[in-house]
């Protein structure tokens, strides 16, 4: 017995082409202005930059008698180490170098010790007052250093710290604390309460949970956070020079030396100062892209 053959269904037939409303590309030309603004604003903030910084390098690395012509060129035209070498080797700069890196980095171990634990508190429990507290951390941020060098001088010379790396890396971290907290505790708030639920499920203790769950979903906050105080005690001047007579940071001590410097001297001190803070955020860079969405490979 054979089976019936099936009949194909009868098809509807097509619309005629011409009856297809017209299309609109109205929001796709508002996206591609949209990306181009954003592209001109991102290459616009990036000149704004990076002309300076690549005006201090040309000058750091060009030789004396280059500065003094007029009109000065924006290319290369003749390199020298002569001025950059010659601060390298002058006296106190590289030990100076070196304190400027031990407070910073210092500060930011600190800042994170002390206040990634603050911002976490600030984020997962609510209390009476919570967005007052906010506005506090902020108002510390107001009060000018230079009211409190005298005091702090008078209290680290009777605590015998006076002149040392710990005198100005306590103050740099006092600094970087309230956006050191405020910071963390906005990426704390966008870590999903649950995730950290269930490690606790799994045999995970409160400090576990936050150090295996919580801080690596929070990494691009705290790169962010470190990025802000290393590059604030790099470049704070006023509590170094004023804690600090032998023992000076780098910033403090081209505040010092090269006040009656030739030109030359001051454009390598400032090129000085620029690098390692670049080099900082370059090493950081992985977590911020990540914070956006992307990723280095």
């Amino acid at each position: 017995m054979t089976a019936p053959a099936r009949t194909a269904p009868p098809s509807t037939p097509a619309a005629p082409v011409g009856d297809l409303p017209p299309i609109d590309r109205a929001p796709l030309r508002r996206l591609r202005r949209r990306r181009a603004l954003q592209h001109l604003a991102a290459v616009v903030i990036t000149l704004f930059m990076g002309v300076p910084i690549y005006l201090i390098a040309l000058a750091a690395f060009s030789s004396r008698e280059s500065l003094n012509d007029f009109p000065k060129s924006l290319l290369p035209t003749d390199v020298s180490a002569e001025t950059i070498t010659a601060f390298l080797g002058s006296a106190g700069v590289l030990p100076a170098t070196l304190n400027s890196l031990l407070v910073g980095l210092f500060t930011v171990l600190l800042a994170l010790l002390v206040g990634a634990p603050g911002g976490y508190a600030l984020a997962r429990h609510g209390f009476r007052g919570r967005d007052t507290y906010q506005l506090f951390l902020l108002l510390t941020r107001a009060l000018p250093i230079v009211v409190l060098s005298i005091p702090l001088a008078q209290l680290f010379l009777t605590a015998g710290v006076y002149d040392s790396v710990l005198a100005v890396v306590v103050v740099h971290t006092a600094l970087a604390l309230p956006t050191t907290i405020l910071i963390t505790a906005s990426i704390f708030v966008s870590v999903p309460r649950d995730v950290e639920e269930a490690a606790l499920l799994f045999g995970c203790s409160r400090i576990g949970a936050f150090l295996r769950v919580v801080m690596p979903l929070a990494l691009p906050g705290i790169a962010a956070s470190s990025i802000f105080t290393f590059v604030l005690s790099w470049n704070e001047v006023l509590a170094a020079s004023v804690l600090t007579l032998d023992n000076r940071t780098l910033p403090a001590q081209v505040l010092t030396s090269l006040r009656e410097s030739p030109l030359a001297y001051r454009f390598a001190g400032g090129f000085a100062l620029v690098v390692p803070a670049l080099v900082f955020i370059f090493l950081m860079r992985r977590y911020l892209l990540n914070m956006w969405g992307s990723a280095l490979r």
